[in-house]
């Protein structure tokens, strides 16, 4: 796998999105080497910090075969950086990647931690309303992850990746699991047992407890 695009996006107006009116998801490709921190790439703009960025979802990646299919769906080409993401993959199919698993690029190191759930900003960047119900039937979620280790990365460069050794889920059942009414006590024990992110966690967590409550 290369990765084929780091994608940056400046804060602006969109319409029909969320209360602030502000994106960053308008990323465009950048050619120059880029610094991954802890808290995501330096200048790219993070406008609803309820539900976006944080240590948990620094990084936003997407993957070129996920991009071929939205082509082929949607009946017209997608650049990189359409879908928000920071980091545009060839080879990568998100929907098979694992909680927990690494991402080696360059001196950079990210543990993915959630899928992507759309949002009535991604429908608006699309222009389509409906596109939240699209975007959760194509089962083509994206990634966020952690970053393990800072550094600088440069499109062209090899990604690895480095499977967690631990019981976990894929992306997909996270993904499908979301929309989900109730999940049994086992399944919600393996989410918490694995490196989610926080917001995740809490949710979980909630569950968790609500279901014991139940049936204690």
């Amino acid at each position: 796998m290369k990765l084929i695009s780091i994608n940056v996006g400046l804060e602006r107006s969109i319409p029909n999105a969320k209360a602030s009116g502000k994106t960053g998801i308008y990323k465009l490709p950048v050619n120059t080497p880029v610094r991954i921190a802890s808290n995501g790439i330096p200048g790219d703009a993070i406008c609803d910090k309820k539900n976006h960025g944080g240590p948990d979802q620094s990084i936003y990646i997407y993957g070129e075969t996920d991009y071929k299919w939205w082509s082929e769906a949607l009946g017209r080409e997608l650049a990189p950086g359409t879908f928000g993401e920071n980091l545009t993959i060839s080879g990568l199919e998100s929907g098979q990647v694992c909680i927990g698993d690494v991402l080696l690029i360059g001196e950079v190191s990210l543990q993915v931690t959630s899928p992507r759930t759309p949002c009535v900003t991604l429908a608006a960047r699309m222009g389509d309303n409906a596109f939240i119900k699209q975007f959760q039937q194509a089962e083509r979620p994206g990634l966020y992850c952690r970053v393990l280790l800072e550094g600088q990365v440069q499109s062209g460069e090899t990604v690895h990746i480095k499977s967690y050794a631990g019981k976990t889920v894929t992306i997909l059942e996270m993904f499908r699991d979301y929309y989900k009414a109730t999940l049994d006590e086992a399944m919600l024990r393996l989410y918490l047992a694995a490196p989610i992110s926080l917001r995740a966690r809490v949710d979980k967590e909630n569950q968790l407890q609500k279901l014991i409550g139940k049936h204690g």
